[in-house]
């Protein structure tokens, strides 16, 4: 596609253009002035603006063109690969969508009481209900409102444990990973923990000595992604939970990367006190720009108490929302969650069922590992571990000949593809993470690989396509330097 610089909004304006005008304007015979005098007799004039509103003046053709314009610049899941790693940027069925936007659900006021929101209440139940039984763990609260919200709620509750135990002054510490997301160490600030680092080994999972050597009386938690970030199953973990639980120290494992073992195996089985799930990666909703996120938690009986309230419970009436738990945190999150997001994420579940969940991971098991061995002889690859549902390869042996990974993500731009995660996990130098979702062809899967082939081959024989790249794209490479020191934080039109 060939890209133009098309003016802005307001080198378009010109005065007294409109898309529409009010009843009684000029095409009433009355001039733009009068219908202004007669809007300003009819609002107080304290609320009026004591200057005019600096808006562009357009036509509703000229509109619709220039959005339709930008949109079609976005690269996105629905017209583009898109193998954000540890991001699961997979693809929303449009299905999901005709559900949540049934009237029923979408135009339900927020003050309804329970006794008008049965319905609405039901599909909290079952999806609770779902979701336990996808974790193994009995309890689940919908309100978190993302991921890291998800972290945080359940770190409140383990303060809240700890006091109503007399412990919280003595178990001030959660042990987080060397490769955990940076969300991790947030959320325990956040929640007034300390954090201490557990390395990695040289396979990729825990160092089950330097977590030992970590574990003390000062501990309360420790926070671990499994699958982790580094596309590898904590293969240990059912050891790593033993030795916690033997110090007194709940698991808490960051549900980020589920998408590799739903419907396979189940956290609360190998020994997670609690977890969060991301309902905008592994249950298919809208993630990024494309909407709101949701991040329920589930935990175990004992945890249960500390949950969020209301909780929604079921009694011989139907569904109602119950606040009488003591020692709740209280509420987390205005109303009851994200419930577009949440009647979405049941309608993704019951149209698969247990025996496609499970082939839902397997396919996005198979998708990186199909890449990874497509792409292992041409980019340098950290561990020998077995990939899960994504794989991290390093710019190594680019960066040897003068080739960043950012080089490599900015050409595959210009191939056509949104790149991957690039630099994260921070424990791993000039990484690419590649996380291809069950849900790609093979076709696509080998039009990816043959395009990353083809940018090794370049930084061999033709480095500068690289270091220049993109340039198809209506902004070119930025200048990283000049975007530091001296960054441009105001619209232009602000200065016209």
């Amino acid at each position: 596609m060939k890209h133009t610089n098309a003016p802005t909004l307001f080198e378009q304006s010109r005065p007294g253009r409109r898309g529409v005008r009010p009843p009684g304007s000029a095409k009433d015979g009355k001039s733009d002035e009068a219908v202004a005098e007669a809007v300003s007799e009819s609002v107080p004039e304290e609320l009026q603006r004591s200057t005019p509103l600096d808006l562009p003046e357009l036509g509703e053709l000229q509109t619709v063109r220039h959005y339709t314009r930008l949109s079609s610049r976005n690269m996105a899941i629905d017209n583009t690969f898109y193998p954000l790693g540890s991001c699961t940027m997979k693809y929303n069925p449009r299905v999901n969508e005709i559900a949540a936007n049934d009237p029923g659900f979408s135009q339900v006021h927020p003050l309804a009481t329970a006794g008008e929101s049965q319905g609405y209440l039901e599909v909290f139940w079952r999806l609770e209900r779902a979701l336990s039984e996808i974790s193994g763990l009995p309890h689940v609260s919908l309100q978190p409102a993302a991921g890291a919200h998800g972290e945080l709620t359940a770190l409140m509750m383990v303060k809240a444990r700890l006091e109503e135990n007399g412990e919280d002054e003595v178990r001030t510490v959660v042990l987080i990973p060397d490769s955990a997301h940076g969300t991790n160490p947030s959320s325990c600030t956040i929640a007034g923990f300390e954090t201490r680092g557990v390395s990695s080994g040289t396979d990729g999972t825990v160092d089950l000595d330097d977590l030992e050597k970590a574990i003390g009386p000062d501990v309360a938690a420790m926070m671990l992604t499994n699958p982790n970030t580094l596309g590898i199953f904590e293969h240990a973990v059912e050891e790593i939970a033993r030795r916690l639980h033997e110090a007194g120290i709940l698991l808490y494992m960051d549900g980020a990367n589920m998408n590799a073992i739903l419907g396979v195996t189940r956290p609360g089985d190998f020994g997670v006190d609690m977890m969060h799930f991301n309902l905008h990666k592994t249950l298919s909703t809208p993630h990024g720009g494309g909407g709101p996120g949701a991040g329920p938690i589930a935990v175990t009986e004992e945890l249960e108490p500390y949950l969020p309230v209301p909780r929604i419970v079921r009694n011989d009436d139907g569904f109602d929302l119950e606040a009488g738990s003591p020692l709740s945190i209280g509420k987390v999150r205005s109303f009851h969650g994200q419930s577009g997001i949440l009647v979405r994420a049941l309608a993704y579940l019951m149209a698969h069922g247990p025996d496609d969940l499970r082939a839902i991971s397997e396919h996005a098991v198979l998708n990186a590992n199909y890449i990874r061995k497509r792409l292992e002889s041409a980019f340098h690859l950290p561990f020998a571990s077995d990939s899960m549902h994504e794989v991290v390869f390093t710019a190594k042996r680019q960066k040897a000949l003068g080739v960043r990974a950012l080089d490599i993500a900015k050409r595959l731009i210009d191939l056509g593809f949104h790149p991957p995660t690039i630099y994260f996990p921070l424990i791993i130098s000039e990484a690419l993470m590649i996380e291809p979702t069950e849900t790609e062809t093979r076709e696509t899967l080998d039009a990816f690989c043959d395009a990353m082939l083809q940018i090794a081959n370049e930084a061999e024989t033709d480095p500068s396509k690289l270091e220049h790249a993109p340039v198809s794209q209506p902004v070119g490479r930025l200048d990283e330097v000049a975007a530091v020191k001296s960054p441009i934080l105001t619209c232009p039109c602000e200065s016209a």
